[in-house]
C-alpha cells in the first residue's frame, strides 16, 4: 500500500509529521508493505507551512496512479476573535503567516488540489484520509456532502455548513473516508491506519514504539442508534 501526503502552503506541520512517522514506522513493522511520501499538487517543491515558516518538500507529484491512499491535512494559521474578519488579514492574494485558518484553507479551492480529491473521490480503489481541518478541504470543494466526518471542535459547525454529517468524535471511518479531529489526532489516525491495513498486531507494535495510548473509539455508522443518555 501507498500513502501519499498532500502537502499545501499554510499546512499544518503537526497534522503532517505525526501520521508520516507512524506510517513510516508501520512500513518498516511490515517488511515494507507500507510506503509513505509526501506529495502537493504541483509536484516537488518546498512547502511553506503555517508554523513559524518551516517549510517540508513534498518529493512529488500527487499521483492517483500510485497511490492507495491520500491523507490531506489542515492549515495552520491565525483563530481570530469573535467578530474579527478574516478579508482584514487576507491579503493580496499572495500566502501570509497571520490568516486566518479558513482563509488559508480555502485557498486550496484554487489550486488543481480539489480537481484531483475529487477524481481520487471517484475511485473506488482510492481511499482519503484527513487530520483536523484537513476534511474541510475536502467539504469546501463539495467532496463530503451526505458523508460523516470529523474535524477540530472548532470547525465542526462549518462542516455540517458543507452538508457534511459532523461527528464529535477523535476518528470517523466512512469507508472511503476517514477523518481525524484535532491536530493530535494524526497519531490516533495514522494507528488506526495501520491497523486496517495492516492488523492490529502492527499497530500495537508501533503504538508501543510510540508509547502513545489511542484514544476514544472510532467512530461508523453501524449499530443500533444509541438513546438520548
Amino acid at each position: 500500500m501507498h500513502i501519499q501526503i498532500v502537502l499545501f502552503d499554510g499546512f499544518d506541520p503537526l497534522d503532517v509529521i505525526a501520521p508520516y512517522e507512524v506510517l513510516y514506522a508501520g512500513g518498516t513493522a511490515s517488511d515494507g508493505a507500507l510506503t509513505v511520501e509526501l506529495v502537493s499538487a504541483e509536484g516537488p517543491r518546498e512547502v511553506i507551512s503555517g508554523t513559524g515558516g518551516l517549510v517540508l518538500r513534498a518529493a512529488g507529484a500527487l499521483d492517483l496512479e500510485r497511490a492507495d491512499m491520500l491523507l490531506v491535512p489542515g492549515a495552520s494559521g491565525r483563530i481570530g476573535e469573535p467578530g474579527e474578519d478574516p478579508e482584514a488579514v487576507a491579503g493580496d492574494g499572495e500566502w501570509k503567516r497571520d490568516e486566518f485558518i479558513p482563509v488559508l484553507l480555502g485557498r486550496t479551492l484554487t489550486t488543481e488540489l480539489p480537481t484531483l480529491l475529487g477524481q481520487a473521490m471517484a475511485d473506488p480503489a482510492i481511499t482519503i484520509a484527513t487530520v483536523c481541518g484537513g476534511s474541510l478541504v475536502l467539504a469546501m470543494a463539495g467532496l463530503l456532502e451526505g458523508r460523516h466526518a470529523t474535524t477540530h471542535h472548532l470547525g465542526l459547525d462549518l462542516l455540517d455548513a458543507t452538508g457534511a454529517h459532523a461527528v464529535r468524535a477523535r476518528i470517523v471511518d466512512d469507508g472511503d473516508v476517514i477523518t481525524g479531529a484535532g491536530v493530535t489526532s494524526g497519531i490516533d489516525l495514522g494507528l488506526y491506519l495501520l491497523e486496517r491495513e495492516l492488523g492490529p498486531r502492527i499497530a500495537h507494535t508501533v503504538e508501543e514504539l510510540f508509547a502513545h495510548e489511542r484514544r476514544g473509539t472510532v467512530w461508523r455508522a453501524q449499530g443500533p442508534a444509541p438513546a438520548t443518555l
